[in-house]
């Protein structure tokens, strides 16, 4: 066998033209799934690697795309959500041709802006995963000529997918008024962050458009990121109430899990006592205990929306800069279960 097996090796040896082929190893082109499947078999079997030198020089594109991950409550790549945005969206362009790099704004002992960055990696367009809409370098990045897409900032002229959490809140805040539920309280994380500004902005509203009467009281929020930080705030919340809610909505499942924890050292059961819920459905919310009922994002299609439209952007395809908003789902479990 050859050392290196070209792509006219693979077309003469499966009768199919080199356009084809090239179609196939470049994600790009309408052919059949038993065509596609017959050179994507064959390009593993006889160990087919592109050139990416010949690639980029062929098409004026590197092939790359950078990934911006300013992690502003440090869970680092251990993230329940942007983790799994991540992988979903390298997965999406990898199909596509792309490779995925990390832009960082420190790398050993060098100290670059985040387009610095961008125009050293050359890239083709970039994912701001997560980062702060007031930092200069993010803006810097976002009004520059490299093409750039998010998952977290919202703001006019940037090309923007998130869950709608307007729609969430409604979803949990319909289903424990069925519950008979009138005394809902909730829990947030520090309002800096953009979704958790804007679940507790939804349930105000929401609840205000039911005619239900609430205060800041009945909003608790953790300054602090981390579980530790949420019980801490937590008990203490709960030292202070002089009624208690029949339920709460915790504005995350780590947040939820961390309540509920408190809740527990205060001598309240969940959810016999009072009733908690949480959004995101991170893997372990369904397996603490009391499960937990959440709502659903999205990941997956957040993640391949974004990618979707960034690679149009690349190929030159006109994308509206505005904020896509992806559907999510109530997930029913105990922790909401009806009073007996």
């Amino acid at each position: 066998m050859k050392s290196k097996f070209t792509i006219h090796d693979l077309a003469a040896d499966l009768a199919i033209s080199p356009g084809t082929v090239s179609k196939v190893l470049n994600g790009k082109g309408h052919v059949t799934d038993a065509t596609r499947h017959r050179i994507l078999d064959r390009a593993k079997e006889v160990g087919y690697v592109a050139s990416h030198s010949a690639r980029i020089l062929k098409a004026k594109h590197s092939w790359t795309i950078g990934v911006v991950f300013s992690d502003i409550a440090l869970f680092g790549l251990e993230h329940p959500f942007f983790g799994s945005i991540i992988q979903a969206f390298k997965n999406t362009i990898e199909e596509h041709g792309y490779e995925m790099v990390f832009i960082p704004k420190k790398l050993g002992q060098q100290q670059q802006t985040y387009l610095q960055w961008a125009r050293n990696k050359n890239v083709d367009g970039v994912l701001i995963l997560t980062g702060d809409k007031n930092d200069k370098d993010i803006l810097e990045l976002i009004h520059s000529d490299i093409l750039c897409v998010s998952t977290d900032i919202v703001m006019d002229g940037l090309t923007t997918i998130v869950s709608d959490d307007q729609q969430g809140i409604h979803l949990m805040l319909d289903h424990l008024l069925a519950q008979g539920h009138h005394d809902i309280a909730a829990m947030s994380g520090s309002l800096f962050s953009r979704a958790y500004q804007q679940r507790a902005d939804a349930f105000r509203t929401i609840l205000d458009s039911k005619g239900l009467v609430w205060d800041d009281t009945r909003l608790c929020v953790s300054e602090a990121y981390g579980y530790d930080a949420y019980y801490a705030t937590a008990k203490q919340w709960i030292q202070t109430w002089t009624t208690r809610p029949t339920a709460i909505l915790a504005f995350s499942d780590d947040i939820a899990m961390a309540l509920i924890h408190a809740l527990r050292d205060e001598g309240l059961d969940v959810p016999h006592d009072i009733i908690v819920s949480g959004y995101d459905d991170i893997h372990f919310a369904r397996l603490f205990s009391p499960s937990i009922t959440t709502i659903r994002q999205n990941k997956h299609g957040i993640a391949k929306l974004a990618a979707e439209k960034l690679l149009m952007m690349i190929q030159g395809t006109y994308v509206d800069p505005m904020c896509y908003k992806v559907s999510v789902e109530l997930i029913e479990r105990q922790s909401t279960k009806r009073f007996e």
